[in-house]
């Protein structure tokens, strides 16, 4: 039961540091929340440990006790003590496993966080390259009115300088035939 209670603990410490290294990945703003959970579960951790050494260390005392002979003690004294311990190393079990299924929950949810955020970098660099594409063909666009703007003011410029040669003209005509009449 011991030797399962410390590779309990070793796992939980173990997860923790993950958790604790995906926390610094997250951005920011919501860090805090993440943070304030690890320094709670750290504690819990703490709490944990020092509750498992301290019945690990009656255990061993009331081992050596019974081992050397040392009946200070009457046998139900030892008895209860006995089951007092035993009862510490369950609730400790029980509390290390729950600490665990909430790294195991914690972690999922850091790995949908950054499933989410990579969807997220997807979508943008998506958007990006329709901008630039949407940005090129407005340059195009442009290039194409200004040349219809120059060919339109052409076209004017000469359609008044027509007018104004046919209106010379015409008076030209006119005058040479009132004049030569």
């Amino acid at each position: 039961m011991v030797a399962n209670v410390e590779k309990q603990l070793e796992e939980a410490r173990e997860l923790l540091e993950q958790m604790e290294l995906e926390v610094r990945e997250i951005p920011p703003q919501s860090r805090g929340m993440y943070s304030s959970r690890m320094r709670s579960y750290k504690q819990e951790m703490g709490k944990l440990e020092a509750d498992f050494k301290r019945s690990r260390i009656a255990y061993s005392d009331e081992v050596r006790n019974e081992l050397l002979g040392d009946d200070g003690n009457s046998s139900e004294n030892q008895r209860a003590h006995l089951l007092d311990n035993t009862e510490r190393l369950e609730r400790s079990s029980r509390r290390l496993e729950a600490g665990y299924q909430i790294a195991v929950e914690t972690e999922q949810i850091g790995q949908e966080m950054l499933e989410n955020l990579s969807h997220d970098r997807e979508k943008i660099q998506r958007a990006r390259e329709r901008l630039r594409e949407a940005d090129a063909n407005l340059g195009k666009s442009s290039r194409i009115l200004t040349g219809m703007l120059r060919r339109i003011i052409q076209n004017r410029i000469l359609i008044v300088v027509l007018a104004v040669i046919i209106i010379f003209t015409t008076m030209m005509a006119i005058y040479f035939s009132v004049r030569g009449r």
